[in-house]
C-alpha cells in the first residue's frame, strides 16, 4: 500500500483483523474465484486487488457498519426483534446482503455473480465465519468478506480485459 491511508480505512482494516480476517484470507478467496480464468494468477495479484478494494470509501463504510452491527448483537445491545434476527442470522433478513451489494457494485455486475457463487460455496474464511458454534456473531462480516473477495475478483477481471482504473 503506497497510497496515504485515511483514518476510516485504517479503522476498517483494524476491525477486520480484530475479527480474525486477514488480507491473506481474502486473497485466497480471490484466488478461489479467479484462478481458473487467469493462467499464472499469483497470490500477490490477489492481495493487491484486495488492497485496492479496501481503499474504496464505500467499502470502508460497509465494513465498519457491518462489524459494528455484529458486535452490538454479540453484546445483546440491539432491541428486539432486531437482536434475535441479527444474532441468529435469520435467513430472510437480507440487510447483510444489501450491505455486501454496496461493495460488489463498486466494480460492476460481474461482482454480483462472483458474490453469489462464493456466498453459496463458503470456502476458506467464509466457512469459519459462518460457523455459529464459535459464539461470535458474523451475520454481516461473512457477507462483507465475500463481497470484498468478489469485488477484488471483478477488479482483476476488468484489469485483465484492459479496463484498469489506474
Amino acid at each position: 500500500m503506497t497510497d496515504k491511508v485515511t483514518e476510516l480505512e485504517q479503522t476498517a482494516r483494524n476491525w477486520l483483523k480484530e475479527r480474525g480476517v486477514t488480507i491473506e484470507d481474502m486473497a485466497e478467496l480471490v484466488y478461489f474465484l479467479q484462478s481458473k480464468y487467469h493462467d499464472g494468477l499469483s497470490m500477490d495479484e490477489c492481495r493487491e486487488n484486495v488492497h485496492k478494494v479496501l481503499q474504496k470509501r464505500e467499502v470502508q463504510n460497509a465494513i465498519i457498519t457491518g462489524i459494528q452491527m455484529d458486535k452490538l448483537a454479540e453484546e445483546n445491545k440491539l432491541e428486539e426483534p432486531l437482536q434475535t434476527t441479527v444474532a441468529t442470522d435469520e435467513s430472510l433478513y437480507g440487510i447483510d446482503e444489501i450491505i455486501a451489494f454496496a461493495i460488489v457494485n463498486v466494480y460492476g455486475s460481474i461482482g454480483f455473480t462472483n458474490y453469489g457463487y462464493i456466498d453459496k460455496q463458503k470456502p476458506g474464511i467464509l466457512k469459519e465465519l459462518d460457523d455459529k458454534s464459535s459464539g461470535k456473531c458474523h451475520t454481516f462480516l461473512d457477507d462483507i468478506v465475500g463481497a470484498i473477495a468478489a469485488a477484488a475478483s471483478s477488479r482483476l477481471a476488468h484489469s485483465a480485459a484492459g479496463d484498469d482504473e489506474e
